[in-house]
């Protein structure tokens, strides 16, 4: 007798063995047959799903649970200029009246007039004198007023901190300014530092609601995978918490961090950690760095950016990544190296082929996560090299980066159709993971399709670099399968197929019958886990 059965469903089971079904059943967790209503098995509790879609469980390739969205937080998510900055935070310091320092996130650089990036005499204004600190959408930056500059010890002697880079004018002043903040701050020491200067952000009891929050999110949204791509080992004990007080409803594969300097102690720990864990958790893929974002000019591409000389930096010289890449990959370490500029994302290319040849070629799956602006030469390079590319649609959405934003005006319209090339990759056969890179998109599975399909904004409007979209079966194969097997799970999860988890969503309509302008307004209705409905909407 199996425990649950699944019927009446458009099944859409992402396994090209058995592309449609209309029943299926599990035990024990995992799938035990696919089929016909008509012959479907007897079952202990039946599920009517009324003629709706149903799809494996949607796999978030890069989801930052653990830093999540915070409620302390002013959120400045739409607010297009310092006036609605402005009034965010007044509106906040009302609410808040004995709050030690002014926490901001979701910050948009094109609030700033001009194009250029912000700094303390902005901020300075609007916070009459409390710290405070305003994180960048991306979170790869850091904007403080003078009061936050002073509490943070910040000044032209020191600019080289443990949690970022703060730039300066040219008198030598830090401008309030900070880059290299996901690079640097997010790292255990810079964690660590940020707490000792008393940043309540950092704090250990602002961390653990901010992950249980999005934990219940993913959640609701049918994701039941995440990959938190970015931890120190101390972040761990937050997801065994989780799941020791019965929060943890989806699986979590939680990538360490590889910052520069890191040891070989380090290593050995990260080893012993990936040895561990089980199908609801567990570590092991090291997250590096290559280079950092196209919006302040800090990405590495191959010409400079436009109306500029400059051309961004790599955090490593080539041949020393291409050597440590080569060094992790023989340790058997499965590696995510963030890049968006093009000539970040040809120099982690090259380092793979690199280790190739030193290692020989082997079953790494190593990850390209971002790839924003692609030099065509590099699209076949991909399949070839068996790199994953791990992308975020929504980022390439012309109301996030498109004409008149920052990401589109620093490139240039000369590079506009390098980006977010998914088409070009996939056509060239290389495994697409798609992810929502929450909180610096929406985590909504529903919004990554839409944008991967259409190149619209929300509100809809013209498409850019339209000639990138994919088609609708692509999108939820890059959200399903592919990610799966970016993370080394496509063998349990990532289709609907006999054996695998019972991991699966009902949708509130069907994506294959509907225009894809209303792909946003669908939702998912029941989400099971292992065989368990863990979120219901009509429940």
């Amino acid at each position: 007798m199996n425990d649950l059965i699944v019927r009446n469903a458009r099944i859409h089971t992402v396994d090209p063995a058995l592309p449609r079904a209309q029943a299926l059943a599990v035990r024990d967790g995992r799938i035990t047959w696919v089929g016909d209503d008509a012959s479907r098995p007897e079952g202990a509790e039946v599920i009517d799903a009324g003629g709706r879609l149903v799809l494996p469980g949607f796999v978030d390739a890069h989801n930052h649970v653990r830093l999540g969205s915070d409620d302390a937080c002013v959120q400045l998510a739409g607010a297009g200029s310092l006036a609605e900055i402005g009034r965010r935070i007044a509106a906040w310091r009302a609410a808040n009246p004995h709050a030690r320092w002014i926490e901001c996130e979701g910050f948009d650089y094109s609030a700033i007039p001009g194009g250029r990036m912000p700094r303390a005499a902005d901020l300075d204004p609007l916070t009459e004198g409390l710290p405070a600190f305003v994180f960048g959408y991306d979170v790869h930056t850091m904007w403080l007023n003078t009061a936050g500059l002073r509490e943070l010890g910040i000044d032209r002697d020191h600019t080289d901190l443990p949690y970022g880079v703060a730039e300066t004018d040219e008198a030598g002043e830090p401008t309030g300014f900070v880059t290299e903040f996901a690079v640097r701050g997010l790292s255990r020491e810079g964690q660590r530092a940020l707490a000792g200067l008393g940043v309540p952000w950092a704090s250990a009891e602002r961390q653990y609601p901010r992950l249980l929050a999005s934990l219940d999110t993913a959640t609701r949204y049918g994701i039941t995978t995440i990959v938190e791509p970015q931890n120190s080992l101390d972040d761990l004990a937050l997801f065994e918490r989780a799941r020791a007080e019965g929060r943890l409803r989806s699986r979590v594969i939680a990538a360490l961090f590889h910052p520069r300097g890191t040891s070989g102690a380090e290593l050995a720990d990260f080893a012993a950690a990936a040895r561990g864990g089980d199908e609801w958790l567990r570590a092991g893929p090291l997250k590096l760095y290559i280079d950092d974002v196209v919006e302040p000019h800090t990405a590495a591409l191959l010409e400079p950016y436009c109306g500029h000389a400059h051309r961004g930096e790599t955090f490593y010289d080539p041949e020393e990544f291409a050597q440590l890449l080569a060094e992790l990959d023989a340790a058997g370490f499965q590696a995510f190296v963030h890049a968006t500029g093009d000539r970040g994302i040809r120099t982690v290319l090259d380092a793979v082929e690199h280790a190739r040849k030193v290692n020989g070629p082997r079953d790494a799956r190593h990850q390209i996560v971002h790839v924003e602006c692609l030099d065509p030469a590099d699209v076949p390079r991909f399949a070839e090299l068996g790199v994953v590319a791990c992308m975020q649609p929504r980022h390439c959405s012309p109301d996030i980066a498109g004409p008149g934003h920052d990401w589109a005006e620093a490139v240039g319209p000369g590079r506009w159709a390098k980006a977010w090339p998914m088409r070009s990759l996939h056509e060239a056969g290389a495994v697409l993971a798609f992810s929502s890179d929450w909180n610096v998109a929406e985590m909504d599975p529903m919004i990554g399709i839409y944008t991967a399909v259409t190149r619209r904004g929300l509100a809809g409007g013209p498409a850019w670099v339209p000639e990138e979209a994919v088609d609708l079966e692509t999108a939820i194969r890059a959200y399903t399968l592919g990610s799966a097997y970016a993370n080394f799970c496509d063998h349990d999860r990532g289709s609907l197929t006999v054996g695998k988890l019972a991991d699966l969503v009902i949708l509130s309509e069907d994506l294959f019958g509907i225009p894809a302008g209303r792909i946003p307004e669908v939702r998912a209705e029941t989400v099971i886990v292992g065989g368990r409905v863990v979120e219901c909407a009509s429940r």
